[in-house]
C-alpha cells in the first residue's frame, strides 16, 4: 500500500548513514536525524550531508515517515527500543526499517517491539560500499511491510523485496559479509604470519604467479582500508557466528575472525576513520605496521 513519504530519519548519520541521507537528499526528500549523546565526527558527517538535527526522540518520530535505522550491531536493540519508546508517546504509527547486520534470530526479537508500540516494521539489510557518484548499495527487504518500504526506490534507494517472512534480509547480509569480511580477517591473519616469519616476498609472489593472482588482487583492495572499520566489525563478525550456531553449524570460524578485527582494532590503526585513513598505504606496507604492533604486544 503507497503513502507519502516526506521526511525520513537516520539512526544515525555515520559512515553509511551519512552517504545514505545524502543519495536521498540529492532525490529531494527531507532527512533528519537526532545528535542527542552522538560523538562530534558523528555530528560533523550530519552536517556535511545537511542532515537536520531533531532535538528529541519523540519529536523526530513526529515528524518522520520512515525510520532507518543504520547503526552499529551492538546498539541496534537499543535504537530499536528507543524509537519504540517515542511511537508509544506520541501515537505517531510509521515505517521503521532495521538496516543493520544481525542476526535472523534477533530481529524477529525486534519486530514485536516496534509493532507493539505501533509502528510497522521491515527487515531491511544493507549490502555494498555506502552510496556514491549517486549509486545505492542493496537494501534488502522483507516482511509485511516490505512493498511499502519499496517506495524509497523513487528516492535513489535500490530496494530489493525477497518477499517472505522476516530474518530473511537479515540472513542474506550474514552470509555475504561472512563471505567478505570473514575472508578478509583470514587473509590479514595470513599475511600477518608471513610477515612475522620474513617470508612475505615468497608467499605474494606465489600468490602472484599461481591461479590465485585474483586473491592477491581483492586483499591489495580490502585491506588497506580495513582498520579503520575493524572496531566496527567484530560485533559484526559476532552476530554472524550467532546465526551460524543457530542453524546447528560451528560458531568458532567467525569467533576467530571477530577476534582478528578486536586485534586490528586495538591498535593505532584501529584508530583510523574513513576521513584520516591513509589511503595511499599499501597492502604491504599495512600488514608490516600491523605486524609490528603484534611484536611489540607479545614483547
Amino acid at each position: 500500500m503507497a503513502f507519502n513519504i516526506n521526511t525520513v530519519a537516520i539512526l544515525s548519520p555515520g559512515d553509511m548513514g551519512h552517504a545514505v541521507a545524502q543519495l536521498l537528499r540529492a532525490h529531494e526528500l527531507r532527512v533528519v536525524t537526532c545528535l542527542t549523546g552522538r560523538s562530534q565526527r558523528t555530528r560533523a558527517l550530519a552536517q556535511a550531508a545537511e542532515v537536520e538535527d531533531i532535538a528529541s526522540m519523540e519529536e523526530l518520530v513526529r515528524q518522520s515517515d520512515v525510520v532507518l535505522s543504520v547503526t552499529t550491531s551492538e546498539a541496534a536493540p537499543v535504537v530499536c527500543q528507543q524509537v519504540a519508546d517515542a511511537i508509544t508517546a506520541t501515537g505517531k504509527g510509521l515505517l521503521f526499517a532495521e538496516c543493520n547486520a544481525i542476526s535472523p534470530q534477533k530481529v524477529r526479537s525486534l519486530q514485536p517491539v516496534i509493532a507493539r508500540a505501533g509502528g510497522r516494521f521491515v527487515d531491511a539489510s544493507i549490502i555494498g560500499s555506502p552510496p556514491r557518484n549517486g549509486r545505492s548499495p542493496r537494501f534488502y527487504a522483507c516482511g509485511p511491510y516490505a512493498t511499502e518500504f519499496e517506495q524509497m526506490r523513487e528516492f535513489g534507494l535500490d530496494v530489493r523485496n525477497l518477499q517472505g517472512e522476516i530474518g530473511r534480509a537479515s540472513g542474506i547480509k550474514m552470509c555475504y559479509a561472512a563471505m567478505t569480511k570473514g575472508t578478509t580477517a583470514l587473509y590479514t591473519e595470513l599475511l600477518m604470519a608471513a610477515q612475522a616469519m620474513e617470508l612475505w616476498k615468497p608467499l605474494t609472489k606465489e600468490f602472484q604467479s599461481s591461479r590465485r593472482s585474483g586473491v592477491y588482487d581483492i586483499m591489495e583492495g580490502w585491506i588497506p582500508s580495513m582498520p579503520a572499520r575493524s572496531q566496527r566489525w567484530v560485533s559484526e563478525m559476532e552476530e554472524i557466528q550467532d546465526t551460524f550456531e543457530y542453524l546447528g553449524m560451528t560458531p568458532n570460524i567467525l569467533q576467530g575472525a571477530a577476534d582478528m578485527y578486536r586485534l586490528v582494532g586495538s591498535t593505532p590503526l584501529g584508530e583510523e576513520r574513513a576521513e584520516t585513513a591513509d589511503r595511499d598505504r599499501s597492502l604491504e606496507a599495512t600488514v608490516r605496521l600491523l605486524a609490528s604492533y603484534l611484536k611489540q604486544a607479545g614483547a
